[in-house]
């Protein structure tokens, strides 16, 4: 009896992780992938000596994938291997002041007690709730489907709801920081997860404060050989359980009858299929996959995400007070976040992130220089000129690193890209270049996250940063696990 066939589209993280997992379950899964390599967001480039990951650049959660190769049987030794990193981030603000947030928890509290007046209970409590929030609620709602009735009516999801306090649900994350620390600078600090989602802190929920979780109490961690080496362990993972990958080949119609998939257009013939799975983005899905029109202006009612305007520089010197993971905070953060999401612009004095992953692996730049992803937050792409606001960040960004760094940064610049919000979409289906779907700027944003099924085509589900649970690498491998549990359990369903 032949194995029933699983089309993926798209190899994102998750495109890639769905497609190891369907194996597993005894799929035979090909995976159409329009770019001609797998990763979407997750690639890397180099340019005269000196590597760039060119998305995302903070690996946490490392079981996210370890679990894939247990499930798969294979051992993950063969294929990546990680470091956790004892200073999570290190943080510059304008005034002076600095705070290296180490990933010890009480050495954490000693440097925020020391540098910005905290009490020294004041980092424990805010991470121990954090803890409590995240294993309590956090695990339910990220690793199961919260369009499933079944979800709802199983006991863990009462238990929850119980832990769940009305500062969490009714006010800010702005908000719930300040009463939890007295310096401006530490809830600034703590204000900044949000952005973890392409959120407004001053608009998202206090449910986000669960995030801090992730990076302080379970780790920080560098993967050998950059954030590639990710992507790289998973597709040879996937390779090895035989899925088979279509590069440079894009899916130009999902193809349904009844209210049942039945395959994919690829290149004018159909590829029959018993289920589909579309790692592209959601709105990307049901506009031009599925021509589902009502659908995708629905999806638009929901505010985008954030996105980026990122600065890869080959830097030709070193710098000693910078590490892995660096930030260069706004003076006004708020103003800041009102440009992004009310004036659809940059602010003239944005947060600047730089990580430098040839701080742990110095052969990714040449001998005493260093390989600087610089990122600052962007608002989507409404139609802006582009060329102009790229053109005014980077002398806004250049300021503010000479200003606080106290150097001529200009002149150590050997080697120059730009990725902007419109090669985002370009490049990754990415719609308008927002980086996570949508924001997460209102009380009931994760459950109006769109599904990972949906009841309108049997057999059709959804993996990837714009549906449930949400974006970055965590969460994409988890919307794999979603949407693969949800294959079985509807296959299950079918035999009985």
């Amino acid at each position: 009896m032949n194995a029933p066939h699983a089309i993926v589209i798209g190899s994102g993280i998750a495109g890639l992780a769905v497609a190891t997992r369907l194996s597993v379950q005894g799929y035979r899964v090909t995976v159409y992938e329009a770019n001609d390599y797998p990763g979407g967001k997750l690639s890397a480039f180099s340019d005269a000596g000196y590597h760039f990951d060119a998305g995302p650049s903070l690996f946490t959660q490392p079981e996210n994938v370890e679990d894939l190769f247990k499930i798969a049987g294979e051992p993950i030794d063969a294929y990546f291997s990680y470091e956790p990193v004892d200073i999570a981030c290190n943080y510059f603000f304008e005034n002076g002041k600095r705070v290296k947030a180490y990933t010890d928890k009480s050495e954490f509290a000693r440097e925020l007690n020391e540098q910005l007046g905290e009490t020294t209970s004041a980092v424990p409590e805010y991470l121990d709730r954090a803890e409590k929030l995240y294993n309590s609620t956090g695990t339910v709602f990220l690793n199961h489907s919260l369009h499933r009735k079944s979800t709802w009516l199983h006991p863990r999801i009462i238990k929850a709801l119980k832990t769940v306090r009305l500062p969490y649900l009714t006010g800010t994350l702005d908000q719930y920081n300040r009463s939890r620390f007295r310096s401006p600078e530490a809830v600034q600090l703590f204000n900044r997860y949000a952005t973890y989602n392409g959120s407004n802190p001053f608009k998202a929920p206090g449910m986000l404060s669960l995030i801090p979780h992730l990076e302080q109490n379970t780790g920080t961690f560098y993967p050998r050989g950059g954030m590639i080496s990710i992507t790289n362990a998973l597709y040879k993972l996937a390779l090895k359980k035989g899925v088979t990958f279509h590069f440079g080949t894009k899916v130009e119609r999902i193809i349904h009858h009844e209210a049942s998939v039945k395959g994919v257009v690829v290149n004018g013939e159909n590829q029959n299929a018993d289920i589909v799975v579309s790692n592209a983005d959601i709105y990307f899905t049901y506009k031009h996959l599925l021509k589902h029109e009502p659908k995708a202006r629905r999806l638009l009612k929901q505010e985008r995400s954030s996105s980026a305007l990122i600065f890869y520089w080959g830097i030709n010197r070193s710098f000693s007070e910078l590490g892995l993971h660096n930030i260069l905070f706004s003076k006004n953060y708020k103003e800041e976040f009102d440009h992004l999401f009310n004036r659809k612009t940059l602010y003239n004095d944005p947060t600047i992130y730089i990580n430098i992953t040839s701080k742990n692996e110095p052969a990714h730049a040449p001998a005493g220089s260093e390989n600087w992803f610089v990122m600052v937050n962007a608002p989507a792409n409404y139609g802006q000129s582009w060329d102009e606001i790229a053109r005014n960040a980077r002398t806004y960004v250049i300021e503010k690193i000479n200003r606080i760094l106290n150097t001529e940064i200009e002149q150590a610049i050997a080697v120059e890209h730009l990725l902007d919000p419109v090669l985002i979409e370009e490049r990754t289906g990415s719609f308008m270049g927002s980086l996570y779907g949508t924001s997460s700027n209102s009380k009931l944003a994760a459950f109006l996250r769109p599904a990972n099924d949906t009841s309108y085509i049997r057999g059709l589900y959804f993996c990837g940063g714009t549906v449930h649970p949400g974006g970055g690498i965590p969460l994409c491998l988890k919307s794999a696990q979603i949407a693969a549990d949800l294959i079985s359990i509807d296959h299950q369903n079918k035999k009985h």
